[in-house]
């Protein structure tokens, strides 16, 4: 970023707005204030800088955690540039509170959620202005002229001019408010495999994660933070700490004790030699006692989220009605990256290098632990080893913020592995109750939802939106439907986890469906087609899945499959899940995946977003789960939270259905369906119902379907 320009409030151009408030792509460069800045690169907007070189530089102001924004962002502006992709250099943007708009990388949000437009009308805008400059040199009309590859072009006379050498001449134009964009049948960019711009940094190991970062005279540390929710530092016995080799000092700060060392070794070690008394709160809580609090609520109406027809009624009048009870557990992020950030707290200045992905929220936090203006915290975004969601948080941050100001140096503050894990934002627990009615053909006219889960939002009108996301928001037509939320109030603390509400939503909705089909003695795939038929998009993903996967056709003995759908954010999927069980253990073997997500930027990154979206779920519904005892988690590393090993991996196959909607949401739609679709296939195999997760083998051999 120390080649941008700096410019103040009254330089930015709004090109595009988002539907969460105001998203300032353009920055305008109304009068040269001197000749230097005349004659400098070409830079009309935050995102682009063309230089006299003909190098392209785009700034990339979401965070990667292996979703490929470095990659895709800047195809859309390269594409609507006309940018030779040769030439085009990525740079990630530091954190600023207004210049790039929003720069929180959640919700599958990076291109769906206002990037896609304003993206295309920097590019398309600084094309205009090149292609002005040229004319202009020749003296001919800008319609006369076109674009390729980083070149303008005069046909009539055979004349080509780099963008880099009108650059100079561009940077003293106007700025189009309203450039003219390509139609999608005109992308040369858009919509192809080209090499991921980090992969060569990746696999020659310099590619530069929040772990990896380095500033010279840095120490390194961990926190130990209290063991049960709510707790706090009594005492601290720092002499054993202290005596470790490569400790330097002990100190205390807000949400724990910082160990300081030389080496993150040392560190580690001397956190396992600290003696801490904790004023713990609460540590009594348990599992047991929250899903007991769970059915204690469900037990009363809650407040209404969705009202349509008269469901009580339908129910009570219905041929047959289907009655059960669902739930999820807790589940931790577990980034392969543990939480880590490295500050650099000085006099007048604050530096911070951090794998987040919220790089407003860090500058922010800092600014009001330290004191310091926000414009005086510089925050540089490291890629990020998994985030999930819960990097959106900033406690790691101000773990490193506060260390690095009590020591008067910059110090890089690294959790255990078991610190990250007793101390996340869990994807909260569930309990839903469903009745659904079914009339004499085998229809469903009504159905019932009552939700039970720890809000992670706030609650709009009673209602948490993440808690009946998913069901809430069905794109299943049923003329009765009633879906209440009860909130119960927890000290286990919450937060987004990839997907937010339907990772759990979709596995008890669909699974629901699933025994709705078979009261009604129908296909799973035919009873969906019939409450998609005002759908057609989700229709299609349906039918193609069920095509693809060869849904109806034999399988081997031993063998079955199960189907679950999505609709989220932008993105619809359909899953179908092969599996068996062998030697009590379930074992997947293919998944099929059809995914309409709109128009596609890079297919290679969608189809590896879904595939790992699957796997991400798959460790989830075979795995996932935290409990609760004493108050704190019992979890704490990955032989007691398990993840999908290699030799477990189902062969996946990923269909993308053709699409000229605007681009929809990726990294998250595909992780919800694999848990119904694998506990559907189970129901179908051993004629046993899945209703908690995770699956288990005694669940397969439990009495009740």
């Amino acid at each position: 970023m120390t080649a941008m320009t700096r410019l103040d409030r009254r330089d930015f151009l709004r090109l595009g707005v988002t539907a969460g408030g105001g998203l300032f792509l353009g920055v305008y460069l109304p009068g040269a204030r001197d000749r230097s800045a005349r004659l400098g690169p070409f830079q009309p907007n935050a995102f682009l800088r063309v230089a006299p070189d003909d190098s392209v530089t785009i700034w990339v102001a979401r965070s990667d955690m292996g979703q490929g924004v470095r990659t895709a962002l800047p195809m859309i502006v390269a594409e609507e540039l006309d940018a030779d992709w040769n030439r085009v250099r990525v740079q990630q943007a530091d954190a600023h509170p207004t210049r790039y708009g929003r720069m929180m990388t959640v919700g599958s949000s990076s291109v769906r959620g206002g990037a896609w437009l304003p993206l295309r009308k920097a590019g398309a805008a600084a094309r205009e202005m090149l292609v002005a400059a040229a004319a202009g040199r020749w003296g001919v009309s800008p319609s006369e002229c076109r674009t390729e590859r980083g070149r303008v072009i005069h046909d009539q006379s055979g004349r080509t001019l780099s963008f880099g050498a009108v650059a100079e001449a561009a940077a003293a134009l106007p700025v189009p408010p309203e450039p003219r964009l390509k139609q999608p049948s005109a992308f040369r960019l858009i919509g192809t495999r080209v090499p991921q711009v980090d992969t060569p940094l990746k696999v020659t190991g310099r590619a530069a994660y929040g772990i990896d970062a380095r500033v010279p005279g840095m120490l390194f540390a961990t926190v130990v933070h209290p063991p049960v929710f709510g707790g706090k530092v009594r005492t601290v016995e720092e002499a054993q700490a202290r005596a470790v080799p490569g400790v330097r000092q002990v100190v205390q700060v807000s949400q724990g004790v910082a160990v300081v060392a030389e080496n993150t070794w040392a560190a580690f070690r001397g956190a396992k030699a600290l003696e801490v008394t904790w004023d713990n709160s609460d540590s009594s809580l348990s599992s047991e006692e929250i899903f007991k609090r769970f059915e204690q609520l469900a037990e009363r109406p809650g407040t209404v989220a969705r009202s349509d027809g008269n469901a009580a009624d339908a129910l009570a009048g219905a041929a047959r009605r289907i009655q059960a009870t669902y739930q999820a557990p807790y589940l931790a992020h577990a980034t392969m990256e543990p939480m880590n950030c490295t500050a650099d707290v000085r006099k007048d200045r604050c530096e911070i290098w951090a794998p987040t992905q919220n790089p407003q929220g860090a500058q922010s936090a800092a600014a009001q632990i330290t004191g310091l203006p926000v414009d005086a915290v510089t925050v540089h975004v490291q890629l990020l080893g998994c985030g999930w969601g819960r990097r959106s948080r900033t406690d790691f941050v101000q773990d490193a913020v506060e260390t690095s100001m009590k020591l008067g140096a910059p110090v890089q503050v690294l959790w255990t592995r078991e610190e990250d894990m007793q101390h996340d934002f869990y994807r909260p627990a569930a309990h839903h109750r469903l009745d659904g009615g079914l009339d004499h053909a085998g229809r469903l006219i009504a159905l019932h939802a009552r939700i039970v889960a720890q809000p992670i939002a706030g609650s709009r009108d009673g209602v948490d939106g993440p808690a009946v996301a998913g069901v809430a928001d069905t794109p299943y037509a049923i003329a009765n439907l009633l879906v209440d939320y009860c909130r119960p109030e927890v000290a286990v603390p919450v937060g987004y986890w990839r997907s937010v509400g339907p990772s759990q939503n979709a596995f008890i909705l669909e699974s629901f469906i699933d025994e709705l089909a078979h009261a009604a003695s129908r296909d799973p795939v035919e009873l969906r087609r019939e409450l998609l038929s005002g759908h057609p998009r989700l229709h299609q993903v349906l039918d193609l899945a069920a095509e693809k996967s060869g849904w109806g056709t034999p399988l081997p003995a031993g063998r079955a499959r199960g189907i679950g759908i999505c609709e989220d954010k932008g993105g619809l999927v359909a899953e179908v899940a092969e599996v068996s069980v062998q030697a009590g253990q379930v074992r997947v073997h293919r998944v099929t995946c059809a995914a309409d997500c709109g128009l596609i930027i890079h297919p290679g990154i969608v189809e590896a977003q879904i595939a790992g979206s699957i796997v991400g779920g798959l460790s989830a519904a075979l795995y996932g789960e935290i409990t609760i005892e004493g108050g704190r988690v019992r979890q704490g590393n990955f032989h007691d939270y398990a993840l999908l090993r290699m030799r477990e991996m189902p062969a996946i196959e990923v269909h993308l259905v053709p699409s000229g909607e605007e681009p929809g949401g990726v990294g998250e739609p595909a992780v919800p369906p694999i848990a119904p679709a694998v506990a559907n296939a189970l129901f179908a195999l051993t004629g046993r119902r899945i209703r908690r997760l995770p699956i288990r083998a005694e669940s397969l051999s439990s009495t009740g379907s």
